[in-house]
């Protein structure tokens, strides 16, 4: 039985990491800001809701102390906002407002750092505790992207995964960064790959590819750790 704690969790992938992951008889804290529909599954997983914002600098804390004494095996922080507009072909980073940059690299840096800052008491009390972040492709170089401050948080979830691997790794605790690239996220998890597929002739990554490649990274031993991953689409030929 493992058990798992998953940021971000109301739709898209998040909710793809809760559903698919996890094996009968596990137990997930799903943390959003709303309730995901996840929690009325009757599959054998116990799932716990979190309501947290994490753009309130309390959320962090707050989701620790729900957490009480219990150890957590695995935590998946997949949390990442981008500017309005910004994947429209109209959008410039000229006219991007100061307070939604601030509030970007608030949710997308300072919360995973101390979000992850605070669970680590529950990691250590995991026989093989695990840590994935879910970077982007647009956080490697020469991906052609415009959204600086976008760009930037996911350049930095890359040099927090990198930083913190070294800080736990006395505690046996593995810390794996995964970067996609475009995702068929609208498509629900529950209704297929081959829907995801069809829907965008290919060019975007099915949900349960994703799925697929953290369960792997979830079975390995404590031997092993996988350190990063770049999962850019077939048609993607920038990364």
């Amino acid at each position: 039985m493992k058990h798992y704690l998953v940021f971000g969790a109301s739709k898209g992938l998040g909710d793809a990491f809760v559903r698919g992951v996890p094996e009968a008889g596990d137990k997930v804290w799903v943390v959003s800001r709303s309730k995901p529909g996840s929690i009325d599954l009757q599959d054998g997983i116990e799932r716990i809701w979190i309501e947290a914002d994490l753009a309130d600098p309390a959320a962090p804390g707050r989701v620790a102390d729900r957490l009480g004494d219990a150890a957590v095996d695995v935590v998946i922080y997949n949390v990442g906002i981008w500017e309005k507009e910004g994947f429209e072909d109209h959008y410039s980073f000229d006219l991007d407002e100061p307070e939604d940059i601030s509030r970007l690299i608030h949710v997308n840096i300072t919360s995973a750092i101390l979000g992850l800052q605070r669970l680590l008491p529950h990691l250590r009390r995991s026989a093989a505790g695990k840590i994935i972040l879910i970077g982007s492709t647009a956080g490697l170089p020469n991906a052609n992207s415009t959204q600086v401050s976008f760009v930037a948080s996911k350049f930095a979830i890359r040099g927090i995964a990198e930083a913190l691997r070294e800080h736990v790794r006395p505690d046996g605790i593995a810390v794996t960064c995964i970067n996609p690239g475009e995702l068929a996220a609208e498509i629900p998890y529950a209704e297929g790959s081959e829907r995801a597929l069809a829907e965008y002739h290919g060019t975007r990554i099915p949900l349960q590819d994703m799925v697929a490649i953290v369960k792997c990274i979830v079975s390995l031993s404590p031997a092993a750790c996988v350190k990063e991953l770049h999962v850019p689409a077939m048609t993607d030929t920038n990364t």
